[in-house]
């Protein structure tokens, strides 16, 4: 018998997006399951069919191969679809589950069996350093809680003096094997939950989970160059795995605090520091403290404010690779002087006059003028 077109089986049209083939595929699944059918033959015959079909039209390059060469295209060795071929297991999970109500211990996701190892959870703290920690690296101590072994049960969740047993229903395999049809499928064992093993007398400590919320402090380096938001990674160090399980990782984000003197960007920092008059207008020589030690800097005459100087190699190492720094560039700002005696303002008003130049408090040519002639008209007339 000539095979069905697949878009026909899944009753889709030909550009019908993945997620409307899968649509399509779990309402066919579910109306021609063989257990909601059984004994009919046709119905097992078209669910296999649509396995087939959305095997084919849900991998991208498969779904090509068959639309432009059809069931040629992707042909399948030995003649026809097995079950066997099936890749999308979670897909398939999904009806699996939809059928028998979870009954057996949630589905196909069992652990495995007693003798299986479970990694611990990852954890996630953070670390707050000045800007100088993350200049020169800073090793940092951190207080966190996670899970540890029961000191009480080491872990096996029973109580001393007592020991789990092997499940009765899976005998410590962890898994039960369910056949239905023409497949069979492995599932977690719903009396031990997928462990293998019962505990009839749990620890107290722990009520027999074997593993206890415990206070703990991890040395963690962090590396010259780092960043708000850098997330450090120290292996091994995060929750402590179920039946004495290897643990997870830890994860460290950085927070830099805020500096006063330097602000940064990128791999270079940027500090302002202020002049005087002088200096800016006759030049000079000026220090200026770095994270490396001091460096000097020369002010050629007339430097204008907000004039930028880069110092090379004294910024921001960079990340993973410290041998390589930014710039450190110095922004001078010329300072308005304040609060000036008397001889300061004669000096200004002096220089103000060399380059004729009009301040406050100083008389222009015509009010001079003005001035002179209203002293001769008192003399003459008198006022």
């Amino acid at each position: 018998m000539a095979k069905r077109d697949y878009y026909e089986v899944l009753g889709v049209e030909r550009n019908a997006p993945p997620e409307e083939i899968k649509k399509a595929y779990r309402r066919v699944a579910k109306k021609l399951h063989p257990d909601k059918n059984a004994g009919d033959k046709s119905s097992e015959e078209r669910f296999k069919e649509a396995c087939e079909a959305y095997e084919v039209l849900s991998d991208t390059e498969k779904r090509a191969a068959y639309d432009r060469y059809g069931h040629e295209g992707v042909r399948f060795g030995g003649g026809g679809f097995s079950y066997q071929n099936f890749t999308h297991f979670n897909d398939f999970e999904d009806i699996f589950s939809s059928l028998f109500g979870g009954m057996f211990g949630g589905g196909m996701q069992g652990r495995g069996g007693r003798m299986a190892v479970e990694r611990g959870r990852d954890l996630k703290v953070s670390v707050t350093i000045d800007l100088e920690d993350a200049v020169k690296g800073k090793d940092a101590e951190i207080a966190l809680t996670r899970l540890e072994t029961c000191e009480e049960c080491k872990g096996t969740g029973a109580r001393s003096g007592s020991r789990p047993k092997t499940c009765p229903r899976c005998r410590g395999a962890g898994t039960v094997r369910f056949q239905q049809s023409f497949f069979s499928v492995n599932t977690a064992c719903d009396m031990c939950r997928g462990e293998g093993e019962i505990i009839d007398n749990p620890c107290a400590a722990c009520s027999g989970r074997g593993r206890t919320n415990e206070r703990g402090r991890v040395k963690v380096r962090v590396p010259p160059g780092v960043d708000s938001g850098t997330m450090v990674r120290i292996t091994g160090e995060g929750e402590i795995g179920p039946r004495n399980g290897p643990r997870g990782d830890l994860y460290v984000e950085v927070r830099v605090r805020e500096n006063g003197q330097y602000e940064r960007f990128g791999d270079d920092l940027l500090r302002v520091i202020p002049i005087s008059f002088a200096q800016a207008a006759l030049g000079d020589e000026i220090g200026v403290e770095t994270f490396y030690g001091p460096v000097k800097i020369s002010l050629p005459a007339g430097t204008q404010t907000n004039r930028d100087f880069r110092v090379k190699g004294k910024g921001m190492p960079q990340l993973n690779n410290p041998g390589f720094k930014g710039d450190l560039v110095v922004r001078v700002v010329v300072q308005t002087p304040r609060n000036l005696t008397e001889r300061e303002r004669e000096l200004f008003r002096e220089l103000a006059t060399i380059k004729n130049e009009k301040v406050a408090g100083e008389k222009g040519f015509f009010s001079q003028i003005g001035d002179e002639i209203n002293g001769l008209k008192r003399k003459v007339f008198g006022e």
